[in-house]
C-alpha cells in the first residue's frame, strides 16, 4: 500500500474512533496493561497508536509467546501473578487461562485468523512447499530449521513432523526458537527455513516469505483476547478490545497477512 493511502486509512480510522467514542473522550484516560503474544502483534503495533491519539488512553505493551514454560511467555507471566488488564494470545491459551482463573470467563473476544508459513534469508533459493510431498521433501533436504517454542511451534514438533514421517530424521537440525522471533533466525543466518505464523515472518524485510503450509496439513487457529482477572481498568479494556475486533481495524489485520474475524463468529 502506496504511503498516502496508508495515511489517508489511519487518519479516517482515528476520526470514525472519535467520533464513535462520544462521551468516552471525556472520561478519565486510563493505563490500559495488555500482553500480546507475537502472531497478533504486527496488526496490534498499528492499531494501538490509533487508539491512543483518538482515545487520550495510553496502552502498557508486554509481549511473551502463547504457550510454553519460557520466563517470558505469557502462561509463566501470568502463574508468577503479573497483572495485566487484557491478555491476547492463541485460542487455547487464552481457554487455558480462563480455566486456570487467570482470564474472566465469557470474555473471550476472537480477533483474527492465523495460518503458519515459511520464509528463507531473502536471496537464496526458495524451496517449494506447495505441496505436503514437496514439503516433505524441503524439510528433509534443508540443512538446518527454525521453528516457534509457541502455538505454531507446538503443532509443527508434536503433530505436523511426525505426520510427515520426518521427525526423527530431522531432530538434529530442527530447532524450537525460544524468546525471539523465527525470523530474526533466519535473517541472521542460523537457519536455512524458519516456519512461523504468517503475520510474524511478514515483518521481516531480510525475508523473502515463500508461502503457507499446504491446506492439508495447514492449522488455523485464532488470536483472541481476553479480560484479565483483577484488571485495573475492565471497562477500557473492554474497549480497547473492541475496537482491535471492529470492522474498522479489519483493513489493518488484513494487511499484516491474518483474517479478521470483524464478527464473522
Amino acid at each position: 500500500m502506496r504511503p498516502f493511502h496508508r495515511f489517508t486509512r489511519r487518519l479516517a480510522l482515528i476520526t470514525a474512533l472519535g467520533l464513535a467514542l462520544g462521551a468516552s473522550l471525556a472520561a478519565h484516560a486510563a493505563d490500559i496493561r495488555v500482553v500480546t503474544s507475537g502472531g497478533f502483534s504486527a496488526a496490534y503495533d498499528e492499531l494501538v497508536p490509533l487508539y491512543e491519539q483518538a482515545t487520550g488512553h495510553k496502552v502498557i505493551t508486554t509481549r511473551g509467546a502463547s504457550i510454553g514454560n519460557a520466563p517470558d511467555s505469557i502462561p509463566s507471566r501470568m502463574a508468577r501473578g503479573e497483572q495485566f488488564d487484557i491478555v491476547i494470545l492463541a485460542d487455547a491459551g487464552l481457554d487455558a487461562q480462563v480455566k486456570q482463573g487467570k482470564v474472566v470467563a465469557g470474555s473471550r473476544v476472537d480477533l483474527a485468523r492465523s495460518i503458519i508459513g515459511m520464509s528463507v534469508r531473502k536471496g537464496t533459493p526458495k524451496p517449494d512447499i506447495s505441496t505436503v510431498a514437496a514439503l516433505k521433501q524441503t524439510l528433509l533436504n534443508a540443512k538446518s530449521i527454525a521453528y516457534s517454542a509457541s502455538a505454531s511451534g507446538t503443532y509443527l514438533s508434536n503433530e505436523l513432523f511426525p505426520k510427515l514421517g520426518v521427525a526423527d530424521q530431522i531432530k538434529g537440525k530442527a530447532t524450537k526458537i525460544f524468546s525471539e522471533r523465527v525470523g530474526a533466525v533466519v535473517a541472521r543466518g542460523d537457519a536455512e527455513i524458519g516456519f512461523q505464523q504468517v503475520s510474524e515472518l511478514l515483518p521481516f524485510k531480510e525475508l523473502d516469505f515463500v508461502g503457507p503450509l499446504p491446506d492439508e496439513v495447514q492449522q488455523t487457529i485464532f488470536f483472541s483476547a481476553g479480560i484479565a482477572t483483577g484488571a485495573r481498568e475492565p471497562e477500557a479494556a473492554k474497549h480497547l478490545i473492541q475496537f482491535l475486533a471492529s470492522p474498522a481495524a479489519a483493513a489493518i489485520v488484513r494487511s499484516t497477512g491474518m483474517d479478521p474475524v470483524a464478527g464473522k463468529r
